[in-house]
């Protein structure tokens, strides 16, 4: 597997380098990379580095999301926070039933089956959004009107609300008992709250016992690490929001001891570097070009209209927000790419044996392939041109 994994990282950079001089995002030559290397395509991969794969591409999420907690203030919640909510929720609704009716009318789908498709590619991908947006905060654009911010925080959410969702139609497609829509709807803030609520228990942690020991940085970081990680995992199997409350973690160490969230923010910045490699490298291994052209022209439409009806919901919600229209384009933008969720439970429904697993799994694949890259690629060009940069 070692062989298998410095052979991934090698491509992998090479590929974001040769990618990058043409002035192209680097994470869509890593993405390319996987997917050739991929097992649908070369079958190049060595199959044990696929079976950690899913644990390998949390581990880099939870990089990043502690990164962008570690790198957002106070005062920048408060400007953005009724506006991220309203971007987390409103976006990926109209989008998962947009998709749902398109499912159910043109492609004969049951509503329980249109109902895990429309979420499956309702999901936003953090994957490739926070990681574009701290960027762009470093890079400093947006950062008057806090547009990375107001975006890292409504994806974290986003994914709540998709999954939520779908849990409900898998329940209702499996008859498991888990069918009360009221009940999931009502588990939608609870798990956000419960998991803001325990990243911040975590952070007060980590803050008195930081206190009690100054020294020895490296010890500290792996504390926070280990820990992060098992609130992660434990999220997954409860449900709870842990993503967002590894954001929070982040946001309360740097306002509680931020000389040590610095520290901890150069270090992660370093350990960033190479796992960005495999987190896109490894999502594109999960692509099956076979099956996303299975998908045919009428799955391309049904993503392009859910697309669509998302960016009509970003519309609706910066509406008034103080965000003027190249802004609110950026916006749109920014919220198109697909790739985490969609690798991650695309292929549920077809375990399940679910009677359009297959056809779901194809629209899933498809989504990736057409909005990861695009939108990756929109939202670096785009913003030098929609976004003020402060000095």
């Amino acid at each position: 597997m070692l062989i298998g994994l410095g052979l991934l990282l090698l491509t992998g950079y090479i590929g974001g380098k040769v990618v990058s001089s043409v002035g192209l995002p680097p994470l869509i030559g890593m993405l390319t990379v996987g997917v050739l290397m991929g097992p649908y395509v070369l079958n190049i991969l060595d199959s044990d580095l696929l079976l950690v794969s899913q644990d390998i591409r949390t581990f880099a999420l939870i990089i990043i999301l502690l990164r962008a907690g570690l790198g957002i203030k106070k005062e920048q919640i408060r400007k953005v926070g009724v506006i991220a909510l309203k971007m987390s929720i409103i976006p990926c609704i109209l989008e998962g039933f947009t998709v749902m009716g398109l499912a159910y009318y043109l492609l004969g789908f049951s509503f329980s089956e249109a109902g895990m498709l429309g979420f499956i590619i309702a999901a936003v991908s953090p994957a490739v959004v926070v990681p574009s947006m701290i960027d762009l905060k470093e890079k400093r654009y947006g950062e008057d009107k806090q547009i990375p911010t107001l975006l890292l925080t409504g994806t974290s959410i986003d994914d709540v609300i998709a999954i939520t969702f779908f849990t409900f139609f898998v329940g209702l497609e499996t008859q498991t008992g888990h069918t009360s829509l009221v009940k999931n709807l009502l588990s939608i803030p609870f798990n956000i709250l419960v998991g803001i609520l325990l990243g911040a228990v975590i952070a007060y942690v980590f803050v008195y016992i930081f206190n009690k020991r100054s020294k020895n940085h490296s010890e500290k970081l792996v504390l926070l690490l280990s820990l992060t990680i098992i609130f992660v995992k434990w999220g997954d199997y409860t449900g709870i929001a842990s993503l967002l409350g590894v954001m929070t973690i982040g946001f309360l160490l740097l306002e509680k001891v931020p000389t040590q969230a610095q520290t901890f923010s150069t270090a992660l910045n370093g350990l960033w570097f190479f796992l960005q490699i495999l987190l896109f490298a490894l999502v594109g291994s999960e692509v099956d070009i076979t099956k996303a052209l299975d998908a045919g022209l009428s799955g391309v439409l049904i993503i392009i209209i859910g697309l669509l009806a998302r960016s009509l919901g970003v519309w609706l919600v910066t509406m008034n927000s103080g965000l003027d229209i190249k802004e609110r384009l950026f916006c749109m933008i920014a919220y198109t790419p697909k790739a985490t969720v969609q690798a991650a439970i695309g292929a549920m429904p077809l375990a399940l044996g679910v009677q359009q697993g297959t056809t779901i799994l194809a629209l899933a694949v498809m989504s990736i392939i057409l909005t990861a890259p695009l939108g990756a690629l929109g939202i670096y060009k785009s913003a030098p041109h929609l976004l003020n940069k402060m000095k």
